[in-house]
């Protein structure tokens, strides 16, 4: 589904009722950038925010912010210079990142190994348990500049991304949903991503929220929503269509650790199917992540795995859906305020990050940054 587009008239109407920034910001509650990300068409306000202005500016809602008409939306593909080997075999479906060199736009696919050194702070060099003696290479962030974000979701580093823009850190760390939450619940991290289904409602995630923090004090809201299911090679060549294929013989999976989505997502398949686990060669083959799971699948150490469909499409994989699942956020109530998640609230509104999630991922971002509790 694409992201619609919203066109607004909030600079023109501000400016005719002699407000400046500011004073508009003042009487709605928001910054002045945020009024001047709302005028630039950067920045979706939310539904209480829409009306405050519309309420300042005197004007309906309608009047205020409108769809923009289909063609105004729609984006042609732009054409470019792939910097790559001839000899390499590169599909539809892998990113790139494009760049201008001189009169030329290239486009340089993304590996799927990281070729460099990621960002870090420094290097252990003893450890007891879970205490840690760190060398830092710098000095410590500031409390509130950075947050500590658990969670599965390969799209997370899409939005650390747009977050660094305000000067703010996001520290993502990988791991599955139970854990993610988890640790939200040992004041471990700053906020916790989960795509957990309840087997007796057919929720996402907020039952789940309820049980483990019974005296409230969080809030949750939509990331995305994605589809799950079946990563397997191209063209299929084991004919894989359904959960109960992965009992056939000469099939091999890699699974996800416990307390994954995923793997909540084939035991229920199994069960349903009336398949025991022991069955299922790879079964006991653990990967961490979305990512590792279809790479493992990629690099031919498994037939098939599951996975989201963006994984399956950052490897040039097939995908057979099972499950459209909502990936959400939890914050704690105390964690509100810091800085760095002022930010991440605000760049989840922004239309930059849907269009991104929407494009790279292939997200449905229709309630992208709802509030669910």
């Amino acid at each position: 589904m694409a992201v619609p587009q919203i066109s607004n008239r909030v600079h023109e109407l501000r400016s005719s009722r002699g407000l400046s920034a500011a004073e508009l910001a003042k009487h709605v509650g928001v910054s002045r950038q945020t009024i001047y990300a709302i005028e630039a068409g950067n920045y979706v306000p939310n539904t209480v925010t829409a009306l405050q202005m519309a309420r300042v500016l005197q004007v309906g809602v309608e009047e205020l912010f409108s769809l923009a008409n289909r063609a105004e939306q729609s984006t042609e593909p732009v054409q470019a210079e792939l910097l790559c080997d001839p000899a390499d075999e590169i599909g539809d479906g892998p990113l790139v990142q494009l760049c201008r060199v001189g009169r030329s736009l290239v486009a340089s696919a993304v590996s799927p190994i990281p070729a460099y050194l990621p960002h870090a702070d420094g290097l252990i060099e003893r450890k007891s348990k879970r205490r840690v003696s760190v060398r830092a290479a710098g000095e410590i962030p500031e409390n509130g500049k950075r947050l500590l974000l658990a969670g599965c979701d390969p799209a997370l580093s899409v939005l650390s991304d747009l977050v660094r823009s305000s000067s703010i850190d996001i520290v993502t760390v990988p791991c599955s949903s139970k854990k993610a939450l988890d640790c939200l619940a040992q004041h471990r991290v700053h906020a916790a991503g989960s795509h957990l289904r309840d087997r007796h409602s057919g929720e996402y995630n907020v039952p789940f929220v309820k049980k483990l923090f019974p005296r409230g004090g969080m809030r949750v809201m939509t990331f995305a929503v994605w589809e799950q299911g079946l990563v397997v090679r191209r063209g299929n060549p084991k004919g894989i269509r359904t959960i109960a294929d992965l009992a056939g013989k000469g099939i091999a999976i890699v699974n996800r650790e416990k307390g994954s989505g995923s793997r909540d997502l084939l035991d229920s398949g199994l069960a349903n199917s009336g398949i025991s686990e022991s069955s299922v060669r790879g079964y006991e083959c653990i990967a961490q992540g979305h990512l590792a799971a279809a790479y493992a699948v990629a690099s031919g150490a498994a037939d098939c795995c599951i996975a989201t469909r963006s994984a399956a499409r950052r490897f040039g994989l097939d995908f057979i859906p099972l499950a459209v699942e909502r990936f959400d956020l939890s914050v704690g109530k105390d964690s509100l305020e810091l800085p760095a998640m002022k930010a991440l609230l605000d760049t989840l509104n922004r239309s930059t990050l849907r269009r991104k999630l929407e494009t790279i991922a292939g997200y449905d971002v229709t309630h992208t940054g709802d509030l669910l509790i």
